[in-house]
């Protein structure tokens, strides 16, 4: 689901980004299935069942009526909460510069020159052919 605005968006927590991560590898589950997906210790249901409500009430999910329980699913993609998590990171700590925070992944040696090149190829394939000429 694609978001007209990215900062309707609110922050996840870690432990939201935990449950989160549940529904991104499985998709729909009822909240039984996100507590056995957990680590142990296990939390209790009640426990995960109020974090799902607010991830809800947060925009994150949506549920579809079983009975008297839910099925909840994502309708926020995964790529789509990397890219904004991404876009808030570099803005807030790099000034909004991507080039500064590939400069500091290389000084801090997170990335290799060998893997800073493979980023420029896949630059340079994205790039529409109109650019070349």
């Amino acid at each position: 689901m694609k978001r007209e605005n990215e900062k309707d968006l609110k922050s996840l927590s870690k432990k939201e980004e935990e449950i989160m991560s549940c529904f991104w590898k499985k998709g729909a589950l009822f909240v039984r299935e996100v507590v056995e997906m957990l680590p142990d210790p296990k939390p209790h249901f009640n426990t995960v069942s109020t974090f799902v409500r607010g991830l809800e009430s947060k925009g994150w999910l949506a549920h579809e009526t079983f009975g008297s329980t839910y099925r909840y699913f994502p309708v926020v993609e995964v790529s789509e909460y990397r890219r904004t998590s991404l876009s808030k990171l570099v803005n807030h700590l790099f000034g909004n510069s991507y080039l500064s925070c590939v400069s500091a992944l290389l000084k801090d040696e997170k990335i290799s020159v060998e893997e800073l090149r493979e980023l420029i190829e896949e630059v340079e394939k994205q790039r529409p052919k109109t650019e070349e000429k």
